[in-house]
């Protein structure tokens, strides 16, 4: 039994911040890179951060870099996501997302932007409406 359960979510006004966390039950996320996708009303997911369980790296997709930050807490077995400067453009539902392996955050940031096939755990998403 594989859980990976997420809050945080809300709404919020152009500008203003999130965190995001998702904490994991039934695996160890010390043993999973670790990230998140969104997806808005009518377009396809995308992978926005993740980071890598090897190097400790990150990868921050164009649509969310210098605003976002991805970390994780191991003791805790929770990942976060810290959301500053917030735009209408946020307004998504996003996901965490676990995969179970151990490798550089350039092996791991390409399975992110093909789409996660490879990602063994989701969250179950949390809305991220943000408007004034």
């Amino acid at each position: 039994q594989l859980q990976f359960v997420e809050s945080g979510g809300g709404l919020v006004q152009p500008g203003g911040s999130l965190r995001l966390s998702c904490t994991a039950s039934g695996f160890t996320l010390e043993d999973y890179a670790v990230g998140w996708f969104r997806q808005a009303p009518g377009k396809e997911r995308e992978g926005i951060s993740c980071l890598s369980n090897k190097d400790g790296h990150t990868y921050y997709a164009g649509s969310v870099k210098g605003r976002f930050t991805i970390s994780r807490d191991n003791a805790k077995n929770t990942v976060y996501l810290q959301m500053n400067s917030l735009e209408t453009e946020d307004t998504t539902l996003s996901y965490c997302a676990a995969a179970r392996v151990f490798a550089g955050i350039g092996t791991v940031k390409a399975m992110w932007v093909m789409g996660g096939s490879d990602v063994n755990s989701w969250g179950q998403g949390t809305q991220v409406p943000v408007s004034a």
